[in-house]
């Protein structure tokens, strides 16, 4: 019986997980992206008519069905899967490897473009109810992204025995291109290179607050608030924040500007040699450092 077991889908899925590869971690966040927008496809099929195409933000029942819904499942079901591989307390657990001084210019960076986003917001052009569902809406972006991409991915690409400048690349660059799928919702390709380019720079901000905090929750909480101020301020999804005018404004387009300049002054700048495959403390069932 006990060999049954040591054959069967319990074992198989062990010996998968206990073997990172870039590959798989690759493959772990085309699942997502798929799975994701197979959600959003069902969604749209059975609550279709209560989404606006021209302006999903237009209704309460819009946003919620239209953006709450899929990415809220999305995010309960990367945190399902990431249970599943037994690796959650890793994910949400300290961070194997400490972050330098420099790196605090990421976290700083989106905070200075979420406090000026926050006081760009025309806060009388929102009803409460748009304002509470696009608030759950970052909180279920923020876990869902982070997870897909900063999660599971994160720890195997180190466990795979990459340096730190290696997984933040690659994990960022995964980040930025999921984003790709925006133009299959009719958005200029041109605009969707942009979004790519910023998604880069955002999602080394990301990893550089997960390195230098030493947790996940930080890039989760982050990402949690950049969203709904950037919708706020901007009044729409995936739109620039620049039909206002004054210092604030200003300011969060500078920001953002910085931050694709930072991203690739922090590739440069990122230390880390190359572990051993399957462990160097990062990756579960991996060999002890020292060993």
């Amino acid at each position: 019986m006990a060999q049954q077991v040591e054959d069967g889908p319990v074992a198989s899925r062990k010996r998968f997980f206990d073997r990172p590869t870039t590959g798989k971690a690759v493959l772990v966040v085309a699942a997502y992206l798929a799975y994701y927008l197979l959600v959003s496809l069902a969604v749209g099929a059975v609550f279709g008519d209560e989404i606006d195409p021209d302006d999903p933000l237009a209704t309460g029942a819009g946003i919620f069905f239209g953006l709450v819904l899929p990415i809220a499942i999305g995010a309960v079901t990367a945190l399902g899967f990431t249970a599943f591989t037994g690796r959650l307390r890793s994910v949400f657990g300290a961070q194997p490897v400490r972050g330098r001084g420099w790196m605090w210019i990421g976290p700083a960076l989106v905070v200075t473009a979420v406090v000026s986003h926050a006081a760009s917001i025309e806060w009388s052009d929102w009803g409460p109810e748009q304002i509470a569902l696009i608030a759950l809406l970052g909180i279920c972006v923020g876990l869902a992204e982070e997870l897909a991409s900063r999660g599971l991915p994160v720890l195997m690409l180190r466990g795979a025995g990459h340096s730190e400048r290696f997984v933040m690349v690659v994990s960022s660059l995964l980040f930025a291109l999921m984003h790709m799928v925006n133009v299959l919702s009719g958005m200029k390709p041109s605009t969707v290179l942009l979004t790519v380019v910023y998604a880069f720079g955002f999602g080394v901000c990301m990893y550089l607050t997960m390195h230098v905090t030493g947790t996940i929750w930080a890039a989760i909480i982050l990402h949690a608030v950049t969203d709904p101020t950037t919708i706020l301020a901007s009044g729409g999804v995936d739109e620039a924040v620049t039909d206002h005018a004054g210092g604030w404004s200003l300011l969060g387009s500078a920001v953002t500007i910085l931050m694709i300049v930072f991203s690739f002054v922090a590739v440069f700048l990122v230390r880390g040699g190359r572990r051993a495959p399957g462990g160097g403390g990062v990756w579960p069932g991996g060999p002890h450092p020292n060993k």
